[in-house]
């Protein structure tokens, strides 16, 4: 990823702080909330989806039975329209998105945000406890671009024993911003949500939200951020079944996913640079 120097670099510190103030966000998220006249706001779900690159047919709904902008963001696809890879084994993706980064954690549990810079994995879920689990794991990290799909599934079989929000500003996540902003997804608003597998050990989904409305909203839980909530832990009474290809949340515009998968015997499916698609397979089992 290419740095910006000299001015143009200022510039792009001083544009992308600016937006990044979640109440910011949260004015951004009541205008995707209005419920404008049906005419007005199929032209601008047809329009996004042309700018974007949008495929409609993938959509459950047509655009007409969307009540608002942000429904259609965060639609739900139809039957079918995203398989799971069937291995035994298989760490799928959980979003659609294009990798940035995949491979090893390294000795110093650091992540490469762009070259250079780096950050804590004990930071970005917010415990050092349970980042120590995590220690020489396998981990990527998935951008969600506006042209895509924004539910976010389980890439294993498991049971959700935890998760913790942690608030925070809403930075862009795009090339900009990852440029930008230093240990970004550590700063950014986010929840963890942690998978004990059979297979793979502890799994830890790190849901990052971004600029404009910044939501995020888990599919077991009341949680939605952006609201002004105080950090927290928590643990469901029992662990709470899953499998993969199960939907666990979603975002309310831009955002990343880091994924950490503790299991050390798994072979990379995908490389940096890959676009790749809910349940296509990031790694396979090993020997």
């Amino acid at each position: 990823m290419a740095r910006v120097s000299g001015a143009g670099a200022v510039l792009e510190r001083i544009a992308v702080a600016a937006v990044s103030w979640p109440v910011l966000s949260r004015i951004v998220g009541r205008l995707s909330d209005l419920r404008l006249p049906r005419p007005l706001r199929v032209s601008a779900i047809r329009a996004y989806a042309r700018a974007y690159g949008v495929d409609l047919e993938e959509a459950a709904l047509p655009p007409s039975e969307y009540p608002s902008f942000n429904a259609f963001f965060t639609r739900r696809l139809r039957q079918g329209a995203r398989p799971v890879d069937a291995e035994g084994g298989a760490v799928v993706s959980p979003s659609d998105s294009r990798l940035r980064s995949i491979g090893r954690v390294p000795d110093d549990c650091r992540l490469e945000q762009v070259k250079g810079e780096t950050y804590g994995i004990d930071a970005l879920v917010g415990s050092a406890e349970d980042a120590a689990r995590f220690r020489a794991a396998h981990h990527v990290t998935l951008y969600l671009s506006p042209a895509m799909y924004h539910r976010v599934h389980s890439p294993v079989d498991g049971e959700v024993v935890a998760w913790r929000y942690v608030p925070g500003r809403l930075f862009p996540v795009n090339a900009a911003g990852v440029r930008s902003v230093p240990g970004l997804f550590t700063r950014n608003e986010r929840v963890s949500v942690l998978v004990e597998t059979a297979a793979h050990g502890p799994v830890a989904i790190v849901l990052v939200g971004a600029a404009n409305v910044g939501r995020i909203g888990l599919a077991f839980a009341e949680l939605v951020t952006n609201r002004g909530h105080a950090p927290g832990a928590f643990r469901p009474p029992a662990p709470i079944p899953i499998r993969r290809g199960d939907e666990i949340g979603v975002f309310n515009l831009g955002s990343t996913v880091v994924l950490l998968v503790a299991d050390p015997n798994l072979l990379p499916a995908a490389r940096a640079g890959d676009l790749v698609r809910v349940g296509e397979a990031l790694w396979r089992p090993g020997s």
